[in-house]
């Protein structure tokens, strides 16, 4: 592809995960983020243009949007004008011509208890109905999610989980889900195309625990945090009402019913097995985070 790809939300994980993945495929980035500062982190990722746009100004989408092959977009994280804002921003590229645009959806967004998930669902909707060839990536957890807890699990053996530790989600690398949308941007035939991106098998949190404990060389315990203390937490993180909301009816749907999927549409896509949460660890602790 010789146009730009844009990408949005590029200063996240998310967003610099799949600039690099582009890039490693020799695509031009644009990336758009929020803050001057963000900038640099976008440039050091490999964007070779980095605009600050806010999601929520048509006419500045337009103007970002203009000369680009492809976008790839990624809502601000729970947002409760998600379904307003990617609106906008599907109307923004057909304004300017931009036929390809690929969502960065999440997977089983049909769940109408996860608030951030059923709105997902109605974006899906709008770009069905859109005419833009348009691709949808669903991902399940990340597994780099447990990076934020990891000096816990290394000094204290204890690996804390907001919901029940029988709860089986299946959790997907990061790098996995960058590989991909790399690859649907720059190769035909992924058009019209829905893909659930799960790199592992149904895990309980048991599991995940059994499996940082062996890469750790340690004895590691998976253990539920009680639900007052995750509100606490979340609202001493600065969030919002309705952020802080969303996040407990996630945790209290992943408790109920978890969170399933199967890796084979992600093996078909990759060309071999995804990243394992062994190898995970594994590098986790060889990077020297231990």
């Amino acid at each position: 592809m010789s146009a730009p790809v844009l990408v949005t939300g590029a200063a996240g994980k998310t967003g610099l995960a799949v600039i690099r993945s582009l890039t490693a495929r020799g695509a031009q980035v644009r990336a758009l983020v929020r803050h001057g500062i963000q900038r640099e982190t976008a440039a050091s990722a490999g964007a070779v243009e980095a605009r600050i746009v806010d999601l929520a100004d048509g006419d500045a989408l337009r103007e970002a949007f203009r000369g680009v092959g492809a976008v790839y977009y990624i809502c601000p994280n729970l947002r409760p004008d998600e379904t307003e804002l990617s609106r906008l921003a599907i109307e923004s590229t057909l304004d300017v011509g931009v036929e390809r645009f690929v969502y960065h959806s999440v997977l089983h967004p049909q769940t109408e208890k996860m608030p951030h998930h059923w709105q997902k669902l109605r974006v899906e909707e709008t770009l069905l109905e859109s005419g833009l060839q348009w691709t949808i990536l669903q991902p399940t957890a990340y597994m780099q999610n447990m990076l934020a807890v990891w000096d816990e699990v290394i000094e204290e053996g204890i690996f804390r989980v907001p919901y029940p530790v029988t709860s089986r989600i299946a959790l997907v690398a990061l790098e996995n889900v960058a590989e991909v949308a790399a690859k649907v941007i720059s190769e035909d035939g992924h058009t019209g195309a829905t893909y659930e991106l799960v790199g592992t098998a149904p895990l309980t949190q048991t599991a995940v625990a059994g499996a940082l404990g062996r890469a750790l060389e340690q004895s590691v315990v998976a253990v539920e945090t009680p639900t007052e203390r995750v509100r606490e937490a979340l609202e001493g993180q600065g969030l919002g009402p309705y952020q802080v909301d969303t996040l407990m009816k996630m945790f209290d749907y992943y408790g109920r019913f978890g969170l399933e999927g199967s890796p084979r549409i992600l093996s078909w896509l990759l060309g071999r097995q995804p990243t394992s949460l062994a190898e995970f660890v594994q590098r986790q602790v060889a990077d020297g985070r231990s």
